[in-house]
């Protein structure tokens, strides 16, 4: 598949700084969901042969299908080649918000995410909550031992913070093993 970059030649400093501070965030999380590094994970010029076309889902609606063309490239291991190519601001483009716009993709692929990279989108932020809980315990603990009292609403909140982030980071690494187990067998 060949993707066409903005950012090749660094060319950058022709994007206006809000729409190039979005892109950046928009292209780490597609790195981070297909696996594929890439410079311009948005830029919509794309290119494959008829051949591989049903790999792709085409699920997205707007321009969120940019980052999921990406994800399936790298879910069946697709080599991708980035091209340079020019683009104008000065002219009419887009009549979106960039910020809805952004935010409307990034969530997308956050959600693709749970079915790619159960690890980052379950045991990442289990794993948070849980060291939470358990930092909180140890507090907790230590006041309890130098003749503090515990108090009930912070004592739950420590035990629910780390019973889900227990439970979150075993169901990340049971998907995940699910995840691998069904692309082996394809």
């Amino acid at each position: 598949m060949v993707n066409g970059s903005r950012y090749l030649n660094g060319r950058d400093t022709d994007t206006p700084a809000y729409r190039r501070i979005g892109q950046t965030i928009l292209d780490k999380a597609t790195v981070v969901n297909s696996g594929i590094k890439i410079t311009d994970s948005q830029s919509g010029f794309r290119a494959f042969s008829a051949s591989i076309m049903d790999i792709f889902r085409f699920n997205a609606q707007g321009m969120a299908i940019e980052s999921e063309m990406l994800a399936d490239a790298g879910r069946y291991g697709l080599k991708v080649k980035e091209v340079p190519i020019g683009v104008r601001y000065d002219v009419d483009g887009s009549t979106e918000n960039p910020l809805k716009h952004g935010l409307t993709v990034l969530l997308k692929i956050i959600k693709d995410m749970e079915y790619n990279k159960p690890l980052y989108y379950f045991t990442l932020p289990g794993f948070l909550l849980g060291v939470g809980g358990f930092y909180m315990g140890l507090n907790f603990l230590r006041n309890f031992f130098l003749g503090g009292g515990l108090n009930f609403g912070p004592t739950m909140l420590m035990i629910l913070l780390t019973l889900v982030g227990v439970f979150m980071s075993f169901t990340g690494i049971l998907l995940h093993s699910i995840s691998c187990l069904i692309m082996h067998l394809k």
